[in-house]
């Protein structure tokens, strides 16, 4: 009989890193801080040790040459937390309170875009094409890391101004970017005309935007009656589990994908149609609890996979890419921001918290892994490079600084999570 050999499979020295990056992450800080700040960039750092000390765990997962799975499961945490996002909406308000979120998107977003992609053709040497995508995936603010700033979970009620603002800007501008990004993909296959422009406008502005905005208003109104209203003897929604909100979710995201629409307009637009179907009712706060739990768990597992794969990225990386990094997270987004809110009724110390607030995460990884997986761009690692260092330092700067600005608001703009502790963004 042979010895026993011991193997050393390397997907399973992924799941051992991974687990003890998670458990380290989340026990870490409550052994420094009697309060514990966002676990978003520790989950981060984690994820960098564990490739240090298991070099090659990570290495099957380098999204230069592997963007299907970056690609996959960013998609899954976006849809999820859009819904959820749409769902915790309390009360949708008049124009004041939309005054601001309109101004981001229209104003904030388009400037963010072009001075980002200015930015980085001009000093990082990128393609045309590879600065404008790189604009358009550092556009939209990430409604998955930044919970610190957004409002409550459903039925809490007494959503601050500020709160609702980065919410639905979050909520909404996830799907608004990508439009930019098929124009970034239209420039790298082959330059740009008059009837590319025009087809651009017609189909990817026009056309997507508002069948995700219709199609998904419409499903999550059909939704709503089957959670609430068929049958009436025996809703759904009064021992319904919060496993229906996944369920919602994909149904919703699948069809406005499949009629071409932008199925990330669609999943927050869902979330808003189904709280209105009902508005008050405890299938909410399920709903919230089951598609946080999701979100969590899927958010912080990607964290630590950036983190394990930013080491083989840092040779693309030099002093010009901190310099598009920071400037976006501490001058284009913060004076872009500021002209977005010019005319908006807040105070000065509100709009500030509101401009300077625009957190990178989870959707920059989704669509710089989708535009990868559909044109093969000349600069491609810097590009990861770039974004993945934004995310990473956008989770220090607005991690650790979040609740300290929203308490400069006031006790109004306060919150807790349903465990009495502060929420956190990851």
């Amino acid at each position: 009989m042979s010895d026993p050999v011991f193997g050393f499979d390397p997907v399973h020295i992924l799941f051992a890193a991974l687990g003890g990056s998670l458990l380290l992450a989340y026990w870490l800080p409550r052994l420094i801080f009697r309060r514990p700040p966002s676990t978003s960039a520790i989950l981060i750092l984690c994820g960098m040790l564990a490739s240090f000390i298991f070099p090659d765990a990570f290495s099957s997962l380098d999204p230069t040459t592997n963007p299907e799975i970056w690609e996959r499961t960013a998609e899954i945490v976006v849809i999820v937390v859009l819904f959820a996002t749409g769902l915790r909406i309390d009360d949708l308000g008049g124009w004041r309170l939309w005054q601001p979120t309109l101004g981001l998107l229209a104003i904030t977003m388009p400037l963010t875009i072009g001075a980002v992609a200015g930015l980085g053709w001009a000093l990082t040497e990128l393609t045309l094409a590879g600065g404008l995508l790189l604009g358009a995936v550092l556009a939209p603010t990430d409604p998955v890391l930044a919970g610190d700033i957004q409002v409550g979970p459903p039925l809490e009620g007494q959503e601050h101004p500020v709160r609702f603002a980065l919410t639905t800007e979050a909520g909404l501008n996830d799907g608004l970017a990508f439009p930019f990004v098929y124009l970034a993909l239209h420039v790298a296959a082959g330059g740009f005309d008059a009837a590319t422009l025009a087809t651009w406008l017609g189909w990817d502005v026009i056309y997507r935007i508002g069948v995700g905005g219709f199609l998904g208003a419409a499903i999550g109104w059909l939704i709503g009656r089957v959670l609430f209203v068929f049958p009436s003897w025996n809703t759904l929604a009064d021992t319904g589990p919060g496993v229906l909100a996944m369920a919602g979710v994909l149904l919703c995201y699948g069809l406005v994908e499949l009629a071409e629409g932008y199925g990330f307009v669609a999943a927050f637009v869902s979330g808003v149609a189904v709280r209105r179907a009902e508005r008050m009712h405890a299938l909410h706060r399920r709903f919230h609890q089951f598609s946080a739990a999701v979100e969590s768990a899927l958010t912080a597992t990607l964290l630590v996979l950036l983190g394990g794969v930013m080491p083989a990225l840092w040779p693309q990386l030099d002093w010009r890419h901190a310099v598009v990094g920071f400037g976006l997270l501490l001058v284009i987004r913060p004076v872009s921001g500021a002209l977005g809110l010019i005319a908006s009724k807040r105070s000065l110390r509100e709009r500030g918290v509101i401009a300077f607030y625009g957190v990178r995460g989870i959707g920059s990884l989704y669509y710089l892994a989708y535009a990868s997986t559909h044109v093969e761009f000349v600069d491609e690692g810097a590009l990861w490079a770039l974004v993945a260092f934004t995310i990473f330092a956008s989770t220090v700067i607005h991690g650790l600084t979040a609740r300290t600005a929203v308490g400069l608001l006031g006790p109004a703009a306060d919150r807790t999570d349903d465990a009495g502790e502060p929420a956190s963004p990851s």
